[in-house]
């Protein structure tokens, strides 16, 4: 076990008006995020400057990941039916640009949740119909009938993380979960003319040049978007971290994915999947790729 965390990895405690109306709103409107459930560092820069990260089919997963803070269950409370139109309500007072809506494993479900989850997306563009939407999606067991249910909401972009190298799924995932079964969805996302994003923790003892080969089989898969981040152990029944990783070390990271040919790549200690930054750029991004050509009306 390493000993303490270093300087690079503390950050301020939360707080401000932004941040403290938004945890309200969400709270009123019985909604979660990701950022409190993962007890994710950036919450109080990403809430401050008006970026969250939803979490939809409730707050307890099906699964039970060895480095996740999320509340597990084989059976689960159901799907709350009014959560659609409460997410878009939530979304369209707060007036975001970029949402990320995410959820929770529910094996549970005939579906598991495909159906309630494009619902969600599909009340959040009928309201905000200039917000562009991230959905940060389960693996739906590499089931691609059930991705085209969620597909069919028409995303902006479609992310599901690997979480790890290949050769450390077991450990840190849930065994329901595998290299497979992920690469299996980024892929079909991918040949549906989708925008894709997926992301790696650092730290459970993966090498260097196991961290490059991973990227370079995503590269392989077309993935688009690219975030490394430090894995941060949430309490002590979690996963130990095996290393507090160099910031010089993501920067490597970084700069190879970049010539790799990834579109974007957010590589560094506090980075997570649904980060600020990578929100940022995507959105140019997409806007840059919907702006009419020279000369076109």
């Amino acid at each position: 076990m390493v000993g303490s965390r270093p300087e690079w990895l503390r950050v301020r405690m939360p707080g401000g008006e932004r941040y403290n109306r938004i945890k309200t709103r969400a709270r009123e409107l019985k909604l979660h995020t990701v950022c409190e459930e993962a007890h994710c560092p950036n919450v109080g820069e990403c809430w401050g400057g008006g970026t969250a990260t939803f979490m939809v089919l409730g707050d307890t997963c099906t699964r039970g990941c060895r480095f996740c803070a999320v509340d597990t269950s084989r059976a689960p409370a159901p799907p709350d039916p009014e959560e659609p139109a409460n997410l878009a309500d939530a979304i369209a007072d707060m007036r975001l640009d970029y949402v990320v809506v995410t959820s929770v494993n529910r094996d549970d479900l005939p579906d598991q949740g495909a159906g309630h989850y494009a619902a969600c997306v599909r009340a959040t563009r009928e309201r905000s119909a200039r917000t562009l939407v991230e959905v940060l999606i389960p693996d739906f067991r590499g089931r691609t009938d059930l991705l085209d249910v969620l597909l069919a909401s028409a995303p902006d972009v479609l992310a599901h993380n690997v979480e790890t190298i290949p050769r450390l799924q077991t450990p840190v995932r849930d065994p329901r979960a595998t290299w497979a079964q992920s690469t299996t969805i980024l892929g079909h996302a991918k040949r549906a003319g989708f925008l894709t994003k997926t992301s790696i923790q650092i730290g459970h003892g993966e090498t260097e040049a196991e961290v490059i080969e991973a990227m370079a089989l995503l590269r392989e898969l077309d993935v688009d978007f690219l975030t490394l981040g430090q894995y941060l152990r949430p309490s002590e029944n979690h996963l130990e971290v095996k290393e507090f990783v160099h910031p010089e070390v993501f920067a490597r990271y970084e700069e190879r994915g970049k010539a790799m040919g990834f579109k974007y790549v957010a590589s560094g200690p506090l980075v997570r999947s649904s980060y600020k930054a990578g929100e940022y750029y995507i959105r140019e991004f997409l806007r840059a790729r919907s702006a009419p050509k020279g000369g076109e009306a």
